[in-house]
């Protein structure tokens, strides 16, 4: 978790709601003396169309930021963009018109995405009398019945004549010292609302950091498209800092990537802790005043974070949700965003917002629907300790590397480690592999893949007689298992005296043998060999298994050409050869030839042999040691 000593500032994020018009942009400025409206066309409308950002410092000597959001119907989109990340949401309703259409639905954002600090300013509190105040008052707070703002404070005042902000600024920050602080869990991200270039600096982005700190100087991904870069300078605030903390406006300046290249929806994170996906598990709950019911297999739009993407929505559990109501679903996207379990999330059609919802899992495979097992997963998933959520992916995915484990139940490598390891300690998974590189795997899952293991090699022997083993990495493709895991399993299977490991994988006691029959055919060829010892026949070798097990045992030396010399023959003619080029420095092929009488051929497939063997090394026409010669007395 964040800390703070006794007395340190927090910083804070505030995020605006409410009606187009209700006064959002006025009271920010009144609060903070900034103006967010930072487009030319947002002052000559008056309208903010884009996210505008503001600060200010509390009365307890804590900071706030302020995400100014567009309250305008067909600017939905941008507000969803800048409230996921928000400590407090202030939602702003005009006295002078109380509660509008998109007043009911920033609340139901607000609602949907678990936000459950607030504030509620009545702003334009100097346009009407006591009387309208009070029934303005009453809509407010009649709004919020039913939702994560239900008894926020509601507080009237005015942008134009100040009257009322200190109330609400003290409103403001007695209910953020109440709220909990942002995680630290050391896999900071930040996902992007703005991206530009700025004279003199470069590539900039902006955004809520989450999950972590980063630091000027680190290196980090731009996810999901993989782009790297280079912190190059930070800002809170407008200050320059050289650590930026979880829940904090941060500004990151970037080097090494062009602005061109980087959008709203992607996310700045440290390399290899994050990864995009296209499919979610998550318990969704529709708008309670959506007057429809949300089907299965709509098409939709995804707002998770700052990204926004098209999608399809597969209800798990029922055809049709009525509002108000939740259900499991998967949502399977056009393209690729980066999300964690935990996180939330708004579904949208093209006018309305839907639902919204809890991320359980990411990339998971495709369910069958009304499926219970699966829905029972679910549950425990959601609503499962770290201990138990990290058992439900051990038991899907094993045998599954840490950092894989770590991602898939939204943790800190270090947090999903002092997860599993209670698991490890009740016998109920086993930790494999190299102590910094762990793969865990259930006792039930290791005695499965060991039996699948163990029965592929049997099966392998049994065709295979004459073989020492299966290559190694012929049985990780069988088995489907990543590098990582196919090692460590097979190395433990091994510890415990199940096979023999090495460039081949054998069952233990396996030992490649000839037959009676086998034996006396491979005697025969190599007494064969021996006949004409520097220019053996070529035409009568045995089936290749037998060839094969000959060269393994060293009775025979395949060279090149497909020339087969007897092993005896072949040290012998090595040696000869070593001996000349000690003698005279070097040899030529005519030479070898004519040492043993031979062809060329028989001279040519010896010597690529011992080039094969490092013995001798070619140099223009002669061979020549690869290492000095003996020295002579």
């Amino acid at each position: 978790m964040q800390t703070h000593g006794k007395g340190a500032a927090r910083t804070y994020v505030i995020g605006t709601a409410g009606h187009v018009d209700h006064g959002k942009s006025t009271l920010v400025h009144a609060l903070t003396g900034m103006d967010p409206d930072r487009l030319q066309e947002e002052k000559e409308r008056g309208l903010t169309i884009d996210l505008g950002f503001a600060h200010f410092t509390l009365p307890s000597g804590d900071e706030a930021g302020i995400v100014d959001v567009p309250g305008h119907e067909r600017f939905i989109k941008n507000m969803l963009a800048g409230v996921g990340g928000i400590d407090l949401a202030l939602l702003v309703i005009a006295a002078d018109e109380g509660v509008m259409p998109q007043t009911r639905e920033h609340l139901a954002v607000i609602d949907l995405l678990g936000i459950d600090c607030g504030v509620v300013a009545l702003t334009r509190a100097d346009l009407v009398d006591t009387d309208l105040l009070a029934l303005a008052r009453e809509d407010a707070v009649e709004a919020l019945v039913g939702t994560s703002l239900e008894g926020s404070p509601v507080v009237a005042c005015s942008g134009i004549t100040g009257a009322g902000l200190p109330q609400l600024v003290e409103a403001i920050s007695t209910q953020l010292q109440e709220s909990e602080p942002r995680a630290d869990i050391g896999r900071p991200r930040l996902p992007i609302d703005r991206a530009f270039k700025m004279t003199g600096f470069g590539t900039v982005v902006t955004g809520t950091l989450i999950d972590g700190e980063l630091a000027v100087g680190a290196e980090v991904e731009i996810l999901p498209d993989g782009l790297r870069a280079r912190i190059r300078g930070l800002q809170n605030h407008g200050r320059s800092v050289d650590t930026a903390r979880a829940g904090t406006r941060t500004a990151v300046n970037l080097a090494g990537v062009p602005a061109e290249k980087l959008r709203r929806g992607m996310v700045v994170a440290l390399p290899g802790t994050l990864r995009p996906v296209k499919a979610l598990d998550a318990r969704i709950r529709t708008v309670a005043y959506l007057g429809r019911p949300v089907r299965h297999n709509l098409a939709v739009t995804v707002h998770a974070g700052s990204a926004e993407v098209d999608g399809r929505l597969l209800l798990l559990d029922s055809n049709a949700l009525p509002p108000g109501e939740s259900a499991w679903a998967q949502l399977r996207l056009a393209s690729p965003i980066v999300a964690v379990p935990g996180d939330r999330f708004i579904i949208r059609d093209t006018n309305d917002t839907l639902a919204g919802g809890s991320i359980v899992e990411v990339d998971p495979s495709r369910h069958r629907r009304f499926h219970g097992p699966t829905i029972s997963d679910l549950e425990e998933h959601e609503r499962g300790s770290p201990e138990e959520r990290a058992m439900l992916v051990i038991a899907r995915l094993e045998p599954v590397e840490l950092e894989v484990l770590a991602r898939s139940v939204g943790m800190t490598v270090a947090i999903a480690q002092a997860a599993v390891q209670p698991l490890v300690d009740g016998g109920r998974v086993r930790r494999l592999g190299a102590a910094d590189a762990p793969v865990f795997i259930s006792e039930t899952g290791f005695a499965a893949v060991s039996a699948r293991i163990t029965d592929t090699l049997r099966r392998f022997h049994e065709a295979n007689p004459l073989r020492p083993g299966i290559p190694r990495e012929d049985l990780r493709g069988k088995t489907g298992l990543s590098q990582r895991a196919f090692d460590a399993v097979i190395s433990a299977i091994a510890a415990h005296g199940g096979l023999a490991d090495g460039p081949h994988v054998a069952l233990a006691g396996h030992a490649p043998r000839l037959s009676g029959q086998q034996r006396a055919l491979a005697d025969d060829y190599v007494a064969s060999l021996m006949a004409s010892p520097h220019a053996p026949p070529t035409d009568n070798a045995p089936p290749a298994e037998i060839l094969a097990y000959l060269a393994r045992e060293g009775e025979v030396i395949v060279a090149a050409d497909g020339v087969v010399f007897a092993a005896k023959a072949c040290a012998e003619m090595t040696a000869a050869v070593v001996h000349h080029i000690e003698e005279h420095g070097a040899i030529t092929l005519a030479q070898v030839r004519d040492m043993f009488a031979t062809t060329r051929k028989y001279a040519q497939a010896l010597l690529e042999y011992l080039d094969s063997q490092r013995i001798t090394r070619r140099i223009g026409d002669e061979r020549v040691l690869t290492r000095a010669p003996r020295q002579r007395n």
